[in-house]
């Protein structure tokens, strides 16, 4: 297995020095601004959006080997980073918000791989809201599109990074206990499909194939049970061995506490992840600091219990493997 120089540039430039993706992520756009709307109880403008992008990129860059971040509104952020911290940025519309059928995504008009990749982006990212169980003909349109931006990354020769998000597709609501139930066939199947070569994909950002709310015996558990501990661990297990590529966690919301267990499940397993991008688990809770208190004192939030957030994500990352182990190289230079 060998990488072209570009790709393996993008990579390390990505990664800590074990090779490990401990990344954070703050691309959210528009429910980013509906939060902060609701937490100052007037509109947030562009001034808002880049303020809080600068502040959480200032105060969590020095503590991550990398930042996620959007070009609508985070490129002055982007320069507010820590010098250890590489950068990726969102090629897609703004997606968390995104609930039309089918969930069909769609990319930044203004914006291009070479672009992204011209204003320093060291890798690629695309959301997708993705299920096995959805209409053939909206997952062949999905499929097509992944394969298009596989191959503008490939022309670029900068590593494409997927994340894609469960859902579903007839409309049930998706944090429940029904949906949690059919979560891991979700997850596993959407990593089966997109880890073959023909996507481009270099990463695979994925969601935790069980739902810590349902998992019999967790701290985070509310019940109704889905599982328990030892059938999720099981779940997670098939999730990884479904992956022939590289593979990281996204926090897909959940508190702190609540993604710092689920990774602990994860090493728990076995489970040989490369990684992290976890955004709102770190700096969620400062939205309503920012909105009610001001700038001063959410900078002083994060640098408390902002810190404290991404700390303790760090060190539930000591059980993750170097994203290069994933290809059975022992380096990154052994790639290249």
């Amino acid at each position: 297995m060998k990488l072209s120089k570009g790709k393996l540039a993008g990579l390390q430039a990505v990664s800590d020095a074990r090779g490990v993706i401990a990344a954070a992520a703050m691309d959210q756009r528009g429910s980013l601004e509906k939060s902060l709307s609701k937490a100052a109880g007037k509109p947030a403008g562009r001034r808002e959006m880049e303020e809080f992008k600068t502040a959480v990129t200032k105060a969590l860059t020095p503590h991550a080997s990398a930042i996620l971040l959007d070009p609508e509104f985070g490129l002055p952020a982007a320069k507010a980073r820590a010098k250890n911290a590489g950068l990726l940025l969102a090629y897609e519309k703004s997606g968390y918000d995104n609930t039309q059928p089918g969930r069909l995504p769609d990319l930044l008009p203004d914006q291009s791989v070479r672009r992204l990749k011209a204003a320093g982006a060291d890798c690629i990212k695309v959301l997708l809201y993705y299920t096995p169980f959805e209409k053939p003909e909206v997952n062949n349109h999905k499929h097509a599109f992944i394969e298009r931006i596989g191959d503008e990354c490939r022309g670029q020769d900068i590593p494409f990074f997927l994340e894609f998000v469960g859902y579903d597709p007839a409309g049930g609501d998706e944090k429940g206990v029904e949906y949690a139930k059919r979560k891991p066939e979700v997850v596993t199947g959407s990593i089966a499909e997109f880890t073959q070569d023909k996507y481009g994909v270099d990463v695979l950002k994925v969601e935790m194939a069980v739902n810590m709310k349902f998992v019999a015996g967790a701290a985070s558990f509310k019940g109704p049970a889905a599982y328990d501990r030892e059938q999720a661990k099981k779940h997670l297990l098939a999730s990884a061995h479904a992956a022939t590529k590289p593979f990281i966690y996204l926090s897909a919301g959940v508190s702190n506490a609540e993604f710092n267990e689920s990774l602990g499940l994860a090493a728990e397993a076995g489970v040989k992840f490369n990684g992290v991008l976890c955004g709102r688990a770190t700096w969620l809770d400062g939205v309503a600091v920012y909105g009610q208190q001001g700038l001063a004192a959410f900078e002083q939030w994060l640098q408390t219990q902002g810190r404290k957030n991404i700390e303790a994500v760090n060190q539930s990352l000591k059980a993750a493997t170097p994203w290069f182990a994933a290809y059975g190289a022992a380096s990154a230079a052994a790639l290249a």
